[in-house]
């Protein structure tokens, strides 16, 4: 068996208990699917936002929407194909009307789903889209992604792994003056990788 079949059965099995989660109150607030994330389950750079919005809600896939398809374009520019990466978010159930996750529900979802995904991918470099993110990767909201956006991150909690914060496409589409600084940051993700 690959590495990559391996990884993904790991994943599968990470899942199966959360197809129905209600570990959070977002279980119980009228989500429709689960969104654990999709990629390359070798992936060496992961990209995580902060929840699900309607359609990835729908589709039960991550970053399908407006924004979805604006990461995709970006990934493209920088030549990077979709299907090497791996995509997620902190919280893996949409919140009501897409508010932002409360403190508790990305500590539940962080803990029992995403720190486990990272710790099966294993991914070399680590791209948080937004502030939300980024806080709840770190689990620290005092945060801010303008002090923080395109500095690598090395924790010792995620060990072996560079964290780089970079806006998320939501915000290029509202400030499309940014799109540029977005790409840097994915290029500069991408050149990390020869660094590690």
């Amino acid at each position: 068996m690959d590495i990559k079949n391996y990884k993904q059965k790991l994943l599968d099995k990470l899942y199966a208990p959360y197809k129905n989660c209600t570990q959070c109150p977002l279980g119980n607030l009228g989500r429709i699917n689960v969104v654990f994330g999709e990629g390359n389950p070798d992936a060496q750079i992961m990209f995580i936002g902060e929840a699900p919005g309607q359609d990835e809600d729908r589709q039960g896939r991550p970053f399908v929407g407006r924004s979805g398809k604006l990461l995709t374009k970006i990934l493209e520019l920088a030549d990077i194909s979709r299907g090497d990466v791996f995509i997620s978010n902190v919280v893996k159930c949409r919140p009501p009307n897409n508010r932002k996750p409360l403190e508790s529900e990305a500590s539940i979802c962080t803990n029992l789903l995403l720190f486990n995904q990272i710790k099966i991918i294993k991914p070399q470099v680590i791209c948080t889209l937004g502030a939300s993110a980024l806080q709840g990767l770190l689990n620290n909201y005092e945060i801010k992604i303008s002090q923080l956006r395109g500095k690598p991150i090395v924790t010792d909690f995620i060990p072996n792994t560079i964290i780089l914060p970079t806006f998320h496409p939501a915000y290029i589409l509202r400030n499309p003056k940014e799109m540029q600084t977005m790409f840097d940051d994915i290029v500069k993700a991408k050149t990390l990788l020869k660094s590690t």
